[in-house]
């Protein structure tokens, strides 16, 4: 009987991360994955596609013990103290590997986990008792800052479908609407009125599964520049639309913004 287990498909998220002051804060936010962690099946492993790890090809990381990094400066001293003792998981990103047939893919032994991952996962999961390893985001194929088409990263991620089947929960970290250079330091200030237009946008997209806008996201109107400066942040909301199947429903698990120009927008795909 053992042998016919299978393990229950796991969904896949997007999680606007946001500031990593949210490590250390209670807000709604903070609250809303707090809450999302009971409710989700209990993964095997966590697979994070990081906002924050950009190379040159695809990277996984294959650690057993993944460092915590504090990618990040000018933070109160609080935040460099906290660590999150996942494990990693050899054997899950051995399977990722193999499972990328369109590209080549690459172990790495020293990146370990940034801000996109336990930032988040310090809420969802505060015990670190569940492995987690990351993907990161390969920025070289067209040997500039803004790629070409974002169909490069939809078509990676339906290759990694299989690991939802085997018990992997994917979590995409980044932000729809991430501009810095715009930021109001109040994280609770009024968001601009074309980071509401462009997340909204993409919102009506999401519903109506038309995936194929979202990739064209500059058609979506001159709020677009504005919302989307560089491609880090959103690319792992289009990694998490490539590994959503027709059965899949939708579900926004969050909906706001922070310091005026960060949309905090979550949502579940399955």
């Amino acid at each position: 009987m053992n042998a016919k287990f299978k393990p229950e498909k796991m969904p896949a998220l997007f999680v606007g991360h946001g500031s990593p002051m949210n490590a250390v804060l209670d807000n709604d936010f903070t609250r809303r994955l707090k809450k999302l962690g009971t409710e989700l099946p209990i993964p095997k492993a966590i697979l994070v596609v990081s906002a924050h790890w950009l190379t040159d090809g695809t990277c996984v990381g294959c650690l057993e013990k993944p460092r915590t990094i504090y990618d990040f400066y000018g933070f109160p001293a609080e935040l460099y103290k906290l660590k999150y003792p996942a494990l990693g998981s050899p054997s899950f990103a051995a399977m990722t590997l193999e499972s990328v047939k369109s590209r080549k893919v690459k172990c790495d032994y020293e990146w370990g986990l940034d801000h996109a991952a336990w930032v988040v996962l310090r809420h969802m999961y505060p015990k670190a008792d569940v492995p987690v390893f990351e993907t990161s985001i390969d920025y070289s194929p067209f040997n500039e800052w803004r790629p070409k088409s974002l169909d490069y990263y939809y078509s990676l991620a339906k290759d990694l479908t299989v690991l939802r089947e085997k018990g992997v929960l994917i979590i995409g970290s980044g932000n729809i609407v991430h501009n810095l250079g715009l930021i109001n330091f109040d994280m609770d200030a009024e968001p601009f009125d074309w980071a509401v237009t462009f997340d909204e946008k993409v919102r009506m997209n999401l519903v109506e599964r038309n995936h194929k806008e979202i990739l064209n996201y500059l058609k979506m109107g001159e709020e677009a520049t504005l919302a989307v400066p560089t491609l880090d942040h959103y690319i792992p909301m289009v990694f998490v639309l490539g590994l959503a199947q027709e059965s899949d429903r939708l579900e926004f698990v969050y909906e706001g913004f922070q310091h005026g120009s960060v949309s905090m927008r979550a949502f579940r795909i399955g």
